[in-house]
């Protein structure tokens, strides 16, 4: 064999293994090599050229993962050396590399993908599944025995106030509530159809009039996914930013601390400021202005610390929608609400009718005999345990909105009121009148249910609902 096209043997395999990540430098002919080199040069050149291309469209099945990589839902499982290595440490009995278990959760999120439409595979957060595979067992072993009902009943509610303050506390995001909550409707009306219709106590118009609110209130979730009211920069706001990598002027030469930014605001004509109720601070600047958004908010606006962003009339941040509710949103969210719990009445009502035709519909949730004789009947009459449940917290929440609203206080300036104990409160907190914008019941009222939305609200797609 002669030396080119040894050459050549070795050039191809080193580029089987390097694919087509070639130097540039190997792609410079040069004066020794022979026509078979040459040529060869020549393609993997194109090839090279080719790869600076913009790459093209992904399908359904592909995705962009966290190194900037192009891969395949079907990939999932290739390359798991992090899970070898803490497999192999875990039966070896030996202690795991630091942060090895977060680095693996990392890559597992980053995995975990659907096919989609367009723009390729989408990513599913691993806090959306536990609601998935836990609540259907969960419902089911309650269904066995009324004590296993009664312990599973009482620690799922437990559990999930637990990661609410969890999650609460470390201010941190996460789709396990709107998991929980959009999957509990869906499982519900799922059993609504395929336990309670086929047993002959329900009609058509029942069956109608259930799948009816189902429908209003999933269209009244998509309009409180809606943006709640975001607090936009304006130019008129901000003329410039200017940071000062030296000592000032009017500061001491010896002053030698890190670059200082001031940020000079336009803050209107004294009028404008009376309007929107700027008040100065010591410093120079205002009350208003959130130096997190570089925004100068209007009154009663809020910055989210879950979100990250400044809202409009900020009530509170509700995990039950993994959004805020503030001026865009607040009636849509009480219109959700509202619409979920006439629903989950009206289903409860009809499955304790179908399940306890006999006793009365107030005694039946508490006494019906016979009831575990049956499987089917177990399961929906833990299904109407469960959904008084989750319909006795929301009648809580709907309660203290119903009651802020009256009293024209959001829930943020309730909670700032009572720890700066500035407010007249009722009944343990939960009546709290700051006497600060209230107008009386029927002016509160009436403001509430007219104040703007805000310019340019987009409407949601699909993967924006979570």
């Amino acid at each position: 064999m002669s030396e080119g096209r040894r050459q050549i043997r070795y050039l191809v395999g080193l580029t089987t293994l390097l694919g087509s990540s070639i130097p540039s430098c190997w792609l410079v002919p040069h004066r020794r090599l022979n026509t078979f080199q040459a040529d060869w040069l020549s393609v993997m050149k194109k090839r090279a050229s080719k790869a600076l291309e913009p790459d093209e469209p992904l399908c359904c099945c592909e995705y962009v993962d966290r190194q900037g990589e192009r891969s395949h839902v079907a990939a999932c499982c290739c390359d798991c050396e992090d899970l070898d290595d803490a497999c192999d440490r875990w039966l070896k009995k030996e202690p795991q590399k630091a942060n090895s278990l977060s680095h693996l959760v990392t890559v597992m999120t980053d995995r975990l993908r659907v096919p989609w439409f367009w723009g390729g595979a989408r990513r599913v957060h691993l806090s959306v599944l536990p609601p998935l595979l836990l609540l259907p067992v969960l419902l089911h072993v309650a269904a066995l025995h009324f004590l296993l009902g009664i312990v599973v009943l009482t620690a799922l509610p437990v559990l999930v106030l637990w990661y609410y303050y969890v999650t609460h506390r470390k201010k941190g995001r996460t789709l396990f509530f709107l998991s929980l909550a959009l999957f509990s409707l869906g499982y519900m009306y799922y059993l609504f159809l395929t336990e309670v219709f086929p047993r002959g106590g329900v009609g058509l118009t029942q069956l109608g009039t259930v799948t009816l609110g189902v429908a209003l209130t999933l269209a009244a979730l998509v309009h409180t996914k809606r943006e709640p009211g975001y607090v936009w920069p304006h130019p008129a706001d901000v003329h410039s930013t200017v940071t000062y990598h030296s000592p000032r002027p009017d500061r001491d030469p010896g002053h030698n601390g890190a670059g200082q930014e001031v940020v000079l605001a336009n803050r209107g004509s004294g009028s404008e400021q009376q309007g929107q109720g700027v008040e100065q601070m010591d410093s120079g600047r205002s009350r208003n202005w959130c130096s997190v958004c570089s925004v100068l908010r209007p009154p009663r606006a809020g910055h989210c610390r879950i979100c990250d962003i400044c809202v409009r009339r900020l009530d509170h941040h509700c995990v039950w929608i993994n959004s805020c509710v503030g001026q865009s949103n607040h009636r849509s969210f009480l219109l959700t609400l509202l619409l979920f719990l006439l629903t989950s009445l009206y289903g409860i009502s009809l499955v304790l009718r179908s399940v306890c035709p006999q006793q009365n519909l107030v005694t039946s949730l508490v006494y019906c005999p016979g009831v575990y004789n049956q499987h089917s009947s177990a399961l929906c009459f833990t299904c109407a345990w469960y959904s008084s449940i989750v319909t006795g917290g929301l009648l809580h929440l709907l309660v203290l909105q119903l009651i802020n609203v009256s009293y024209n206080v959001t829930e943020r300036e309730a909670r700032t009121a009572l720890r700066d104990k500035t407010a007249r409160s009722l009944y343990w907190g939960h009546v709290v009148d700051t006497g600060v914008y209230s107008h009386g019941f029927r002016g509160n009222w009436a403001e509430f249910l007219t104040m703007g939305e805000g310019p340019d609200t987009p409407w949601p797609s699909l993967t924006d609902l979570v």
